[in-house]
């Protein structure tokens, strides 16, 4: 390229100086020619340069690596040229492929996994679905998620509203059989699109697996408890009817009975009656588990939940020389939740912690309420009691299980309940001989 721009500058300095010459005019015509000629060369040299450019940014813009750059013969400069474009090209087709390969790699992850997958775009478009879609949802081909209204009429809006980190039970029936899908979604973006990500899971199975075994649990204790009552009752009755009737007549002689025989049917009686009226009060509160009222949500401040709930229980306390101290982080912390049902959690747990360290010495309660990292409220119930035994851990959730002389059992499990209608939870802690602490979550 310089060569050709200095021949042509010497050509023109020539042209200049044989055309003031008169003898020289005949030259200087055809050195015009030839300059005009060399201008000609050099557009073309360069058109052919911005040719080759244009070339190479199209492919690139294009994704199109297909085409390849030789320029022997033209100059070193061509040739180092041609050589960066090809190193290019190259390195642009290996980050290709490593992409479809990890895109590939994904695709099999996705297509093995037997949970099933569907990626859409907000417009309803869907990019990617695997097989476990098509068993769980019994479809062959899936381009917008409103085709899923066969499944059914619903699930595309429920689908389409949903937001990263929700998660929902979606109930469907397909041909006579129930399906119980758990649904979670995420939500990210690509090439400038937002794209959401749903998981289906058929928890059905493990569902029932569930509710067999609480029905099986919930059985026993009920039958253990109504046997407790029923056997004395049964028993007493037998031997007050053994005392009544004459078993040689079949009938009732009051008259035969002694003082004595008297003041133990007396007695019997009085047993009966204790014992009906337990009973009565057992399924008294086993139909309170199920008369837990809706929640009625709205703000309030934590502190005072934690002053109203210390306030009620201060006598208690004070009789068994306990430290209740409670602490909320910041001291304004607001939960959305209703306030008389968490109260009675709060007073449920605080009643079990005074049980648990009433006999300690040093004994205390701490109550802190603080944002987790997960941007959820908590508040834990921590004592320094007895703790819990390992193999207890498991049960104390249950109805009407409790490892106490006097209570019904129905506290924790009521508490449990009562976390559920709030979409939180409520779990424990605890170590023999250490302490116990409880943490509820909204």
């Amino acid at each position: 390229m310089a060569l050709r721009v200095l021949l042509l500058l010497a050509s023109a300095l020539l042209f200049a100086f044989l055309y003031s010459h008169e003898q020289f005019l005949v030259s200087a015509i055809i050195l015009l020619v030839l300059i005009v000629l060399q201008t000609i060369s050099l557009i073309l040299f360069a058109e052919h340069t911005n040719k080759r450019l244009t070339k190479f940014l199209e492919g690139i813009r294009h994704a199109d690596f297909s085409a390849s750059f030789s320029d022997e013969g033209l100059g070193k400069s061509f040739t180092d040229l041609s050589h960066q474009f090809n190193q290019i090209i190259n390195e642009f087709k290996k980050n290709r492929a490593e992409k479809e390969e990890h895109f590939n790699y994904l695709l099999t992850v996705i297509q093995h996994v037997s949970i099933g997958i569907i990626v859409f775009r907000r417009d309803g478009k869907i990019d990617v679905f695997n097989n476990a879609i098509k068993k769980l949802l019994r479809v062959s081909h899936l381009r917008n998620i409103k085709e899923l209204e066969v499944v059914k009429e619903d699930l595309p809006e429920l689908l389409l509203k949903m937001k990263a980190g929700d998660k929902n039970l979606i109930k469907i029936f397909l041909e006579d059989e129930l399906i119980q899908l758990s649904v979670n979604a995420t939500e990210f973006r690509m090439r400038g699109e937002e794209y959401v990500l749903v998981s289906l899971q058929n928890i059905h199975p493990e569902l029932e697996e569930k509710e067999i075994e609480s029905w099986q649990r919930l059985i026993r204790v009920l039958t253990h408890e109504i046997m407790n009552s029923i056997t004395p009752i049964s028993s007493l009755a037998s031997t007050v009817q053994e005392m009544m009737v004459n078993p040689e007549t079949d009938r009732i002689e009051m008259s035969q009975l002694s003082e004595e025989d008297l003041e133990s049917i007396h007695s019997a009686m009085s047993t009966i009656e204790s014992r009906s009226r337990g009973l009565l009060n057992f399924v008294e509160i086993y139909r309170n588990l199920t008369r837990i009222p809706k929640p009625n949500f709205r703000y309030f401040a934590i502190r005072e939940l934690c002053d109203k709930a210390n306030e009620l229980l201060k006598p208690r306390l004070e009789m068994h020389n306990i430290k209740c101290v409670c602490k909320v982080f910041p001291e304004e912390l607001m939960l959305l939740a209703d306030p008389d049902l968490v109260d009675q959690v709060l007073i449920n747990l605080l009643l079990n912690a005074i049980d648990a360290v009433k006999e300690k010495d040093g004994a205390k309660i701490s109550i802190t309420a603080s944002t987790n990292l997960n941007n959820r409220i908590s508040i834990e119930i921590a004592d320094n009691g007895h703790g819990i035994k390992p193999d207890l851990l498991d049960k104390i959730f249950m109805p009407f299980f409790t490892s106490k002389k006097e209570g019904s059992g129905i506290g924790l499990s009521l508490s449990r309940q009562i976390m559920q209608m709030h979409k939180g939870a409520i779990s424990v802690k605890s170590k023999p001989e250490e302490g116990t602490v409880f943490t509820l979550t909204f």
